[in-house]
């Protein structure tokens, strides 16, 4: 079943074995059959390794603005990102804004908060985090020994 949404932040240029192996190390003991989709910041929307890396696994690509990932509080910020866009983060807030938003509409979103899976993830220029929707999340994880938090 694909319940994971897969939230990238990359370096400008990163290539898709970079990609491929930073979501690889965050997946762990989960497959890329289960990932719904991609998530990343809409000023990603022509990164070449991001669109290949989708395309490689068809993956939908889920795109967020910089308005709403601001409204995710992260709880590592990134000094460098907040320098660079304004936020405080980018791969956590779309995991979890994609995990709660119905694919191909993503300023819809459910009721089910979201849960992080996995946190930030950093590997060569990329950070990946992986989460699912509360109920999702429960079903695959019954000790509940997961990361959550929920979107306002």
């Amino acid at each position: 079943m694909r319940t994971l949404s897969v939230g990238i932040g990359c370096r400008l240029h990163s290539s898709a074995e970079q990609i491929e192996a930073a979501v690889r190390i965050a997946l762990a003991a989960h497959s890329f059959d289960e990932i719904r989709t991609v998530a990343s910041l809409d000023t990603k929307a022509h990164e070449a390794g991001l669109l290949e890396f989708c395309a490689r696994h068809a993956l939908p690509l889920t795109l967020f603005s910089v308005d709403q990932i601001a409204s995710l509080a992260v709880a590592e910020p990134s000094a460098a990102v907040r320098e660079h866009l304004g936020v405080d983060g980018v791969c956590e807030p779309c995991a979890l804004l994609a995990a709660t938003a119905r694919l191909g509409e993503s300023t819809a979103f459910n009721v089910a908060p979201a849960r992080l899976l996995v946190r930030k993830t950093v590997h060569a220029s990329v950070t990946v985090a992986i989460a699912s929707s509360a109920a999702h999340a429960d079903r695959e994880r019954p000790n509940n020994d997961t990361q959550e938090q929920n979107l306002p």
